[in-house]
């Protein structure tokens, strides 16, 4: 071999810091142990799986502790340590504590429907396959913040995707859930394609997958490939619109959240979006800052469209109909997008794109946390009513105090309004960023939709105080969904008290 081509072998051996890459790897390694052990586990002894996923996740979540202390990067190339695959700092730290602390949350939905399916032998849920593939797409959600290179970040991206498919579809027989799966499975391989059509035609340009390194070649592109370029970041931003279910790649979001198990469709409504916006603030913020001027009036008119088409949806909602509550909470996930997508284009024109940014990971949290509660008193809910529509939740309070309280301070939280000051404060962060980035057009749009969402939200909470139709139901609470509701419960009052602990990322440096 010659001098050059050994130079060029050893500069792809990459450095490997098993400490930074433990979050991901945990949840994977997780994940081959359950569906190992599923082979002999006996039949009535199911549950220790959940147990295990849950513990798995658990200590996956924990892993992060070690990594505060400093950025750490890993799988680096051996001739320039400054270009790396994996770094964890601290933006991919608070989206992995998302991730892990959302999909735990999810696992502990899941414990109850599981138990609550196996009861029925038409119904009963393949345990083992369920929590390796939650464990899998948890593992690959968290992967995703912390890819620094484009190839690592659509695997990431697929490995979040793939096994969600099969979560949508799990239940058998059930035709709302294979066609579920079959439009999520639709949408996303789409989105994949779009995408890596994409990173071709950016790695075409620029030579490299690295998103440091695009950020500088592609501003010295060759002229010829400049039109190349342009289509490569216009592709790439296509295919993440779809992850993040921005309007109008937004369609397969309310079928699927009915049709999947409600905590797989909790699961996807936070850790779903987490997935696509982290990947989203990747590309355009690190990689591609030189190209502000398209992504930035671009995500600008998505935020616009998919805030109103989202709130607009859930208003239409007819409180009577079949799974309208959770029709109505995927139509307010689409709306939330919009939100979350603001101050992303705010970036693009802002000084101080680091805050801007921060913005939106201070809204993520807010949204993760009070979202997965809502839909675990709707999993409540759903154990006595499984049409789970609006009108069920008439007179909860009646029955279920404590649930009624809970589900109308998170509803009070998305709204923005008192007692849920943590989603003012986190609303009032989105429109501070859009109107400092002199979008004020976009920040009146966005005050217009949150009066839209008033008229939902505080509908759907009235609802839970007055007098029940029929007789209150009661009935035994198993221990995990408790579990479940009281940490989002503690976690959103706690927020609410202290604003502080989330709001201070949109005033501090991610990366």
């Amino acid at each position: 071999m010659s001098p050059q081509a050994q130079d060029q072998a050893q500069s792809l051996v990459q450095s490997v810091d098993w400490l930074a890459i433990a979050p991901p790897t945990i949840a994977a390694v997780v994940a081959l142990v359950v569906l190992v052990a599923d082979l002999f586990v006996d039949g009535r002894k199911k549950a220790l799986l959940g147990w295990v996923s849950v513990a798995g996740l658990a200590l996956a979540a924990l892993a992060l502790l070690p990594l505060l202390d400093g950025d750490r990067s890993t799988f680096c190339l051996t001739g320039d340590a400054d270009v790396c695959s994996y770094t964890a700092d601290r933006f991919t730290l608070v989206i992995q504590f998302l991730v892990l602390g959302g999909a735990l949350l999810a696992a502990l939905l899941s414990m109850t429907a599981l138990k609550d399916a196996g009861k029925d032998a038409d119904k009963a849920l393949p345990e083992g396959e369920f929590w390796f593939l939650l464990l899998s797409s948890a593992a690959g959600a968290a992967l995703l913040p912390a890819s620094r290179d484009l190839a690592t970040l659509i695997v990431a991206l697929e490995v979040a995707s793939l096994p969600a498919f099969a979560l949508v579809g799990i239940k058998h027989g059930d035709r709302k859930s294979s066609e579920a799966a079959l439009k999520f499975f639709l949408s996303s391989v789409t989105a994949t394609a779009v995408s890596l059509m994409g990173v071709s035609f950016v790695y075409a340009s620029t030579g490299t997958l690295y998103l440091t390194e695009i950020a500088t070649r592609i501003e010295d592109v060759d002229p010829q490939l400049h039109t190349l370029a342009q289509a490569g970041v216009v592709l790439t931003l296509v295919g993440f619109a779809f992850k993040t279910a921005a309007v109008p790649f937004h369609f397969w979001v309310p079928d699927t959240y009915v049709g999947a198990p409600l905590p797989v469709a909790a699961y996807l409504s936070v850790v779903g979006k987490a997935v696509g916006f982290s990947g989203l603030i990747l590309v355009t913020v690190i990689a591609l800052p030189s190209y502000a001027d398209v992504w930035g009036p671009a995500l600008a008119a998505l935020a616009a469209v998919t805030m109103t088409v989202g709130n607009v949806g859930a208003l239409r909602q007819r409180t009577t109909r079949a799974y309208s509550a959770v029709r109505l909470l995927a139509w307010s996930s689409v709306g939330q997008a919009g939100y979350l997508l603001v101050p992303i284009a705010a970036a693009a024109y802002s000084k101080d794109t680091e805050k801007a940014v921060g913005s939106t990971v201070a809204y993520a949290l807010m949204y993760a946390a009070v979202n997965l509660g809502a839909f675990a008193v709707a999993a409540l809910v759903a154990r006595t009513k499984p049409l789970n529509r609006v009108s069920d939740y008439r007179g909860l309070y009646a029955s279920r105090p404590v649930a009624a309280l809970v589900l109308g301070f998170f509803l009070l939280c998305l709204a923005g309004l008192p007692p849920g000051i943590i989603g003012l404060f986190a609303k009032v962060t989105v429109f501070s960023a859009a109107v400092e980035a002199g979008l004020g057009w976009l920040a009146v749009v966005m005050a217009v939709n949150v009066v839209i969402a008033l008229f939902y939200y505080l509908q759907w909470t009235t609802l839970l105080f007055r007098a029940p139709e029929g007789e209150p139901e009661s009935h035994r609470v198993p221990a995990p969904l408790t579990a479940a509701i009281a940490l989002t419960a503690v976690l959103g009052v706690a927020l609410s008290g202290a604003p502080q602990l989330i709001l201070r990322f949109s005033d501090a440096g991610l990366f």
